[in-house]
Formats: C-alpha cells, structure tokens, sequence
C-alpha cells in the first residue's frame, strides 16, 4: 500500500506532483518566468499584494466586488447626460429645461405674469405681463437667479434683463411715414 500524503509521481517518470493544483501552478511559475525574462511586467494575480515598481502611479486595480461598477448597469438619466456633456450639448439641454420648466423653477405666480423669451450669452430676458411686475420681479432677482441655479446649473443664467409689456405700434402697414409720427396730441 502506498502512503495517501505523499504526492504520486508523474506518470512519464519525472517525479513532479502530478495533482492537477501542483501542475498549474508550476505552469504558472514557468509562464512567470519567461516573461520576467522577456522583459514583460508580471501580476501577482488576485491573492497577492502588488507591491514595489509594478504598481503604476495613477492606476490602480479594481476588482469588481459588492460595490457599484462602471459595468454595472446604469441609469438611463445619467447616460444621456454623459452623452451630452461629452458632446456639448448641455447648454441647449439647460435652456430647454429653463423654458419647459419655468412654472415649476419659479414658481405659479411668477409665471402667471412674466415668461422667459430669450437666453443669450447668459442673460435671461423676461417679459413681464405689466410695468409693476417688471418692477417687482427686478426687485427678486437674486431670488429668481438663484432658483434658476438651482434647477438648471450654476453659471447657465448669469443675469435678468426685465422688461415690462411693448408699447403700442403706430406704424400700420407698409406705407408710412419716417420719423416719429403725430406729436401734435401726445405732446
């Protein structure tokens, strides 16, 4: 009977452990060294610390574990705004936002009597529905600015131009006559 703790020889008469364990690693161990002598970087592997001039500044290993990945599955929201962002698109997608959400940015009574009309290099025109909101909404500009901030970014909206509703046009059609017009009633 033969002794069940020695390890058998191999069958070509080399005497190597013949266990499946021992032939991987010596596989593993010879695998090694011929890319240390090639010249080519060499991992540890999983169980083993890397430690010394391997290890890379700036990079690191990760292993997938409990935590979230970036191979996890993701939210639909925050890949199309990677896709803006990589793309440029967040200004146009900030000012939609503005505008489709205004009511709920600044709340219904503000939006009852003023509308945004144009974003252009970070001014925001607002028309108001009379000269007394403008004048109060000019009032509440930190305020509105600041809720702006809020919903759309920081720096989307730098500043309110407030204007109060057009005044009344007297030039009616394409025949008219240059110049300010009739003085001799409004003065």
């Amino acid at each position: 009977m033969s002794d069940d703790s020695a390890a058998p020889d191999r069958p070509d008469g080399t005497g190597s452990p013949s266990s499946g364990y021992e032939l991987a690693r010596q596989a593993l161990e010879e695998a090694r060294a011929a890319a240390r002598a090639a010249g080519k970087s060499v991992g540890q592997g999983r169980s083993s610390p890397i430690t010394g001039p391997r290890r890379t500044a700036g990079r690191r290993r990760r292993w997938s574990g409990s935590g979230p990945d970036g191979r996890d599955p993701q939210p639909l929201g925050r890949l199309a705004g990677h896709i803006a962002k990589e793309r440029g698109w967040e200004p146009r997608i900030g000012e939609g936002t503005l505008f489709g959400m205004w009511e709920q940015i600044v709340g219904t009574d503000i939006a009852t009597h003023a509308r945004p009309t144009t974003l252009s290099d970070n001014v925001l025109h607002i028309q108001a529905e009379s000269t007394a909101w403008a004048t109060q909404l000019r009032y509440m500009q930190s305020t509105i600015l600041a809720k702006i901030a809020a919903a759309v970014g920081d720096g989307m909206v730098t500043s309110l131009r407030i204007t109060g509703p057009k005044a009344p046009s007297w030039r009616k059609g394409p025949k008219h006559i240059s110049g300010r017009g009739p003085r001799d009633t409004y003065g």
